[in-house]
């Protein structure tokens, strides 16, 4: 009874043992490493040249072995009415690999948008020219007042209309150079802008001063 038990183990082990095997197909290898991008070689020779020499470009030489020597098949990819396949796999991971790439390019394309945004958010929240303009702005206001006030002096009140006027205009100027500089949520603008508009403003009132330094030597003439 042992015995028959360990025969019958011993036919179980060889079984699983069986199953387990890997079975390499040295035909179908050759077959696919020809269709992909390997070596142009079938198997077996006769066979294909026989049956399948179209596609497989088969075709019967003389081989020169000594006493072995007869004939044998070889196989030339260009007497083949076939071209290689790129295989299914293939195509799938270099499909994966393009929409990995593509996926990759446009985060780098949003994250290089989005680092713009901040920068330009950033630059719009603070005022960084002002101070270039600032001490021009202050010394031209000197002149204006001091200007102005002395016509209305020396007139002795004529020159109402026109010292009027001109203040009107400076408070204008006055009047837009300070929205410019406002900062913080609704007057977000970028120092690039400001600063052009700090310019003009700049020659407007580099304008006015010149009107006002006039009407200063025609109250000096007349009055």
């Amino acid at each position: 009874m042992k015995r028959h038990l360990l025969m019958l183990l011993c036919a179980v082990i060889t079984l699983t043992g069986t199953a387990q095997t890997v079975v390499h197909d040295k035909q179908k290898e050759k077959q696919w490493r020809s269709m992909e991008n390997g070596p142009w070689d079938f198997a077996p020779g006769w066979y294909y040249y026989f049956l399948h020499k179209d596609y497989s470009g088969a075709e019967k030489y003389w081989r020169w072995r000594g006493f072995k020597s007869g004939w044998d098949v070889r196989f030339k990819e260009e007497n083949s009415n076939v071209k290689r396949i790129m295989p299914t796999r293939v195509i799938s991971e270099e499909t994966q690999r393009q929409k990995e790439k593509k996926v990759e390019e446009e985060m780098a394309m949003v994250k290089e948008l989005h680092d713009e945004e901040l920068a330009r958010a950033a630059d719009r929240n603070v005022d960084l020219v002002y101070d270039n303009y600032k001490d021009d702005f202050e010394r031209m206001q000197d002149a204006i007042s001091e200007g102005l006030l002395f016509c209305l002096h020396k007139s002795d009140g004529k020159l109402q209309y026109q010292v009027s006027e001109l203040s009107r205009q400076n408070e204008i100027i006055c009047t837009d150079i300070a929205y410019i500089h406002r900062q913080g949520v609704g007057y977000e603008l970028e120092n690039v802008k400001r600063q052009k508009a700090y310019t003009d403003a700049k020659h407007r009132m580099e304008e006015l001063v010149s009107r006002v330094a006039h009407l200063v030597g025609m109250a000096q003439t007349h009055y």
